[in-house]
């Protein structure tokens, strides 16, 4: 969370299970909803800045969540999870009819490889993947590259972040 409010994002928790859907889990959220997260992003208006990080690592949010996500003109959707919970969460999804071409929009498992251990080093790949995909940066070091330093585009805010805890 502390992340996507630094990257000026408006940051939403949304989970089925109130237990874990809570203020003190989750203090710098904008915004903590109780529901099923397939539910509430049905009703939540979502346009090409919406990020969305799917984080259970569970099937029964995930599948829902996702085939619905990956049918959206959001910016970018993130699920966590091994690489046999991707493999078992894609045969799922195509289970349910989600396409291959919708399939490619799925970033999962999520974030760039950093050597990340700690849930902190996790949030920051995260996070810089999503930058990566919204300004069109590899992800590759600087050092060496030949690359642009920064990339021309859209000054545009931030937008929405979605997370599933």
């Amino acid at each position: 969370m502390r992340v996507g409010k630094f990257l000026g994002y408006h940051v939403t928790v949304c989970d089925a299970r109130p237990v874990f859907a809570t203020a003190t889990r989750f203090p710098e959220a904008d915004e903590i909803v109780v529901e099923w997260p397939h539910r509430y992003l049905e009703s939540t208006e979502v346009d090409g800045r919406t990020v969305l990080c799917v984080l259970t690592h569970d099937a029964k949010f995930d599948v829902p969540l996702l085939e619905l996500a990956l049918r959206l003109p959001v910016a970018y959707v993130g699920a966590m999870g091994s690489r046999r919970t991707h493999e078992d969460r894609n045969r799922r999804l195509r289970e349910v009819g989600v396409t291959e071409l919708e399939l490619a929009r799925l970033r999962s498992p999520i974030g760039l490889d950093l050597g990340a251990r700690t849930p902190e080093e996790t949030a920051l790949s995260i996070a810089a993947e999503i930058v990566a995909s919204r300004r069109g940066g590899t992800g590759v070091s600087l050092t060496g590259a030949h690359t642009p330093i920064h990339h021309e585009g859209p000054g545009e805010p931030a937008g929405r972040i979605g997370s599933v805890a």
